[in-house]
């Protein structure tokens, strides 16, 4: 029987106290996971379709010439820093169950406009105004999730949730491929319109869903299928230590004047890079450059980075819950990354081995859920602080990613892409550090609130032991 519920709190986490609480953690998982996943994965899926679109019939048909597919991305990543906080603020004062899917319907009515681009220059518009729209989605789900689930509840739903993206990668490859056969040229549009057609029309109903289903937050919740103990319980089980303030200018004082903000920040705006052989599509413009693949074939190949991306998202998200520790996974990610990129430096190595590099670098996709979750755990005692640590995390990541493709992953560099494996090297090195420097202030900050929390508790013992003093009788006159 040991065994038994070994398994099961390896495999979901924490173990609910009673029964309300396993029925409510099931609806939790159910409503929340299920729209945050589905709206995730259309946000990838769009991302995805630009890269899949460039190495199918769109860089030929808009005329595109030297770096101007990365400086889509860059215009879309400018969009998305200048939405990342305003966005995740918004929560604060927008309830989630209008804000989300409203900024999704946003950007799936410009998904519709991006099939109707007639050159570079307007797709960079329309991917500027996505870029904010779609900031809401990935540091607000993180929001959420850090204010419904208790820290061990907390790796593995992050990871579900980074999955449903990756998902929406490897979704996009097949996809793209079956339009270019069974839709390229239908109704006189090119395959690759076809793409953000199709993408716009799975968005919209989603975002309906969000709208009847989202729960908002604990202490506004008004969700139909929550009953008033579930309510009540979903705001005891987390706010016993959270401090709940105002949003006013205070916040800035109490972000700025800690650790928390500088350390986490610094983290994903460096080990954020280490997805660059995913984010950049380095496989299928490696595959295209050295050609001897089909459309089809370019498509469907990099679909492998994304699958061992979700496999070892899962599987480190899984652990992490279990052992409570998130710092190994970036090592693991490191290492991972590290291999990869000295093998693809090594340019006389066989076809095979550049293969298993590309699909191994896969693995960088499992410190984003890990960070995530880990910065969600740091700042557990604070919503509004957590909120704009989790946006600057992102903002910082993406501030770094407007300018990093030009510099290291330029179109041009393909397919060796020699200064981005040297750089890919550096980046491993350098996110080690800071992983050390986190993990080193997260424990000297718990160490601190120990013995603070041991002194108040002797202080308390000492008054309440020290004699009373009574008051002299009144001497008679």
């Amino acid at each position: 029987m040991r065994w038994h519920t070994t398994v099961r709190q390896f495999l979901w986490g924490e173990i609910p106290s009673s029964k309300l609480e396993r029925g409510l953690l099931l609806k939790l998982d159910w409503f929340i996971l299920s729209y945050c996943c589905l709206m995730y994965f259309t946000n990838y899926l769009d991302r995805a379709n630009v890269n899949n679109a460039y190495v199918s019939g769109m860089k030929q048909e808009l005329n595109m010439q030297g770096n101007d597919f990365n400086k889509i991305n860059t215009v879309f990543t400018c969009g998305y820093i200048v939405g990342m906080i305003p966005n995740n603020l918004m929560l604060q004062v927008v309830p989630p169950r209008l804000w989300f899917p409203s900024m999704q319907i946003v950007w799936g009515v410009l998904t519709f406009c991006s099939s109707s681009v007639h050159n570079v220059q307007q797709l960079y518009a329309i991917r500027f105004f996505q870029g904010i729209s779609e900031a809401s989605t990935f540091v607000g789900t993180h929001y959420i999730l850090g204010s419904w689930y208790k820290p061990s509840e907390l790796g593995k739903r992050s990871g579900i949730f980074t999955s449903s993206g990756l998902a929406g990668t490897l979704f996009s490859g097949v996809l793209q491929a079956a339009v270019y056969q069974h839709l390229g040229g239908v109704g006189g549009r090119s395959g690759w319109r076809w793409l953000f057609i199709i993408d716009g029309v799975i968005t919209l109903p989603i975002a309906l869903y969000g709208f009847l289903i989202f729960p908002d937050v604990p202490s506004t919740t008004k969700a139909f299928y929550l009953s008033e103990e579930e309510r009540a319980l979903s705001k005891d089980r987390l706010d016993s230590d959270v401090v709940h303030h105002g949003l006013s200018w205070g916040l800035a004082k109490r972000v700025l004047s800690r650790w928390r903000w500088y350390g986490c920040s610094l983290l994903f705006a460096i080990s954020g890079e280490t997805e660059s052989f995913g984010s950049n599509n380095l496989m299928g413009q490696w595959l295209s450059s050295i050609g001897g693949y089909t459309v089809e074939e370019v498509d469907y190949y990099p679909s492998g980075v994304t699958a061992f991306g979700i496999a070892s998202t899962l599987v480190c998200a899984t652990w992490t819950d279990y052992t409570r520790a998130r710092w190994p996974v970036l090592i693991y990610m490191c290492f991972c990354c590290t291999v990869a990129a000295i093998c693809i430096l090594v340019w006389s190595s066989p076809t095979g081995l550049k293969f298993f590099a590309y699909y191994f670098a896969g693995a960088s996709y499992a410190g984003q859920a890990t960070t995530f979750a880990w910065a969600n755990q740091i700042c557990a005692d604070d919503d509004q602080e957590r909120a704009v640590v989790l946006a600057s995390m992102n903002m910082w990541n993406n501030a770094v990613n407007a300018w990093w493709p030009l510099l290291f992953y330029s179109a041009t560099d393909a397919p060796r892409f020699k200064k981005g494996m040297i750089a890919m090297v550096c980046t491993c090195a350098a996110t080690l550090g800071v992983t050390g420097l986190v993990w080193y202030l997260e424990r000297r900050e718990q160490r601190l609130a120990k013995r603070k929390a041991m002194e108040h508790v002797e202080q308390i013992r000492k008054d309440s032991s020290s004699p009373i003093k009574k008051d002299k009788p009144l001497k008679d006159e």
